[in-house]
């Protein structure tokens, strides 16, 4: 195991934050986890875990050794009257694996399509897009701790998923908490893709898809080159304008709050959720609140979607995280102070 020092990090996160990693470790496999646990160097100093870079922000150079997950491979494990069980290494590329699985005929991520990032992230954020959540797709995970260096597989329960959320993201806070943020490092991932397989739909920019071209009985593929299509339309390529995709989550309040809010804006745009509670479009409250194609700095707000904050300084005279965050809590207290709403980031802020 080669422990990489003062490594750059602008090309290991999409905002193409200049940053650096006072020590790296690219990890392979769990051989390499275990050579770093046997090496008294490095075995108890703090850790940080890298995927894609595709959902953090950094505010300054990473002092915790990196792991930077290279995990590769991808197989199916199971092949049921009910379902593909597809197995993915937890570097691989998101949107690849999603290919991959359509190109060998197990269809059911496509709606996922294009989403940044890697396979092992997937699960820490419980990502989402156009009707589909990793949650509805999961089947199980392999990782390991490495405060112990136990190997340890976890299934959709134990994953604790929500909305943008899961066990990877809050720390253990007493003895029957089983937080696991900072402390897993996740290797495999499987998928359960249903059979007989079925597409969703229910979306407005697929509904108009479908009415576009005609065709009301769309493959797999064709879902899945509608959803690129989509997202290419409305959000910035991230090797060409770095951002880190949705930077705030969606909102919901209760039905008494949406009437409330309506009342005062008819137009906001709000999603009746199955729990009763209503989801409320966090691109729609910063458009409202005049944030649509401002900066601060060299952090901007997306022309085209006001819920992607971007780097306008490019690889040249690129962003700081601290623009980033001015930016972001500046958009937090306009929509607070006009909706009474407070939004929550989504990315890592390192």
């Amino acid at each position: 195991m080669i422990v990489e020092h003062n490594v750059p990090l602008q090309q290991h996160n999409s905002f193409g934050i200049v940053a650096r990693a006072q020590h790296l470790a690219r990890i392979t496999g769990e051989a390499d986890v275990a050579a770093l646990r046997a090496d008294a160097q490095w075995r108890d100093v703090p850790k940080f875990v890298l995927g894609g870079g595709s959902n953090i922000v950094l505010t300054g150079d990473v002092k915790p050794l990196v792991l930077k997950v290279e995990i590769k491979g991808l197989k199916l494990v199971e092949d049921t009257p009910r379902a593909w069980i597809v197995e993915a290494g937890a570097g691989e590329a998101w949107h690849d694996a999603v290919l991959w699985t359509l190109e060998q005929g197990y269809p059911g991520l496509e709606n996922l399509a294009l989403i940044p990032g890697t396979v092992g992230g997937s699960p820490v954020q419980n990502i989402g897009a156009y009707g589909v959540e990793l949650q509805d797709r999961f089947d199980s995970l392999d990782a390991i701790d490495l405060e112990t260096g136990r190997a340890f597989t976890l299934d959709a329960a134990q994953c604790a998923f929500g909305y943008r959320d899961s066990v990877f993201k809050h720390v253990a806070r007493g003895g029957n908490d089983f937080g696991l943020a900072g402390r897993a490092l996740i290797t495999r991932v499987r998928f359960r893709l249903p059979k007989p397989w079925r597409p969703v739909l229910g979306y407005l920019d697929l509904e108009r898809k479908m009415a576009e071209t005609g065709n009301f009985t769309p493959s797999a593929m064709d879902i899945f080159d509608w959803v690129c299509a989509i997202r290419r339309a409305k959000l910035p390529d991230w090797r060409v304008l770095g951002n880190a995709g949705s930077f705030f989550k969606n909102p919901t309040v209760t039905p008494e709050q949406c009437a409330d809010i309506i009342a005062r804006d008819p137009k906001i745009v709000h999603y009746p959720m199955a729990d009763g509670s209503i989801k409320l479009a966090a691109g729609w409250l910063i458009d409202a609140c005049g944030w649509k194609g401002k900066s601060v700095g060299n952090a901007g707000v997306y022309e085209r979607q006001a819920l992607v904050l971007v780097n306008r300084g490019g690889k040249a005279n690129p962003v700081t995280g601290g623009e980033v965050m001015t930016l972001a809590k500046a958009i937090q207290t306009s929509v607070y102070e006009r909706f009474g709403i407070r939004l929550e980031p989504e990315p890592v802020v390192v």
